[in-house]
């Protein structure tokens, strides 16, 4: 196994829904924490849309691990965010056998 290299800081966001006083909901994140985080960019694809392209990268990125239930430990659903970045994980899983570490299968989508 390589080594892990925890050298950026992310946000751990998790999303709430408010009232949007229509009878729906709107959709605001609440930052739960920050983590160490390695983040390794997978290959990329273009999906297009009617006005615009968004580019579809997949990520691997690596925090330490937490238990099952803790505030500090990602689940699908929430997202990571450095600066004006998010990563919405996808699946989160043990990067090893000891259970050091944890996987997040994030994607990021932006405007091309």
């Amino acid at each position: 196994m390589k080594a892990v290299h925890l050298t950026r800081l992310l946000v751990l966001e998790q999303p709430m829904q408010t009232p949007d006083g229509a009878g729906g909901y709107a959709t605001s994140w609440a930052e739960i924490g920050t983590l160490w985080a390695e983040v390794l960019p997978g290959a990329g694809r273009d999906t297009g849309g009617e006005e615009v392209t968004l580019s579809r990268i997949p990520y691997r990125i690596t925090v330490r691990a937490a238990p099952e239930g803790s505030d500090r430990r990602p689940v699908p659903g929430q997202r990571l965010r450095q600066g004006g970045r998010l990563f919405r994980i996808l699946a989160v899983t043990e990067r090893d056998a000891a259970g050091q570490y944890l996987t997040c299968f994030s994607r990021e989508e932006e405007p091309a």
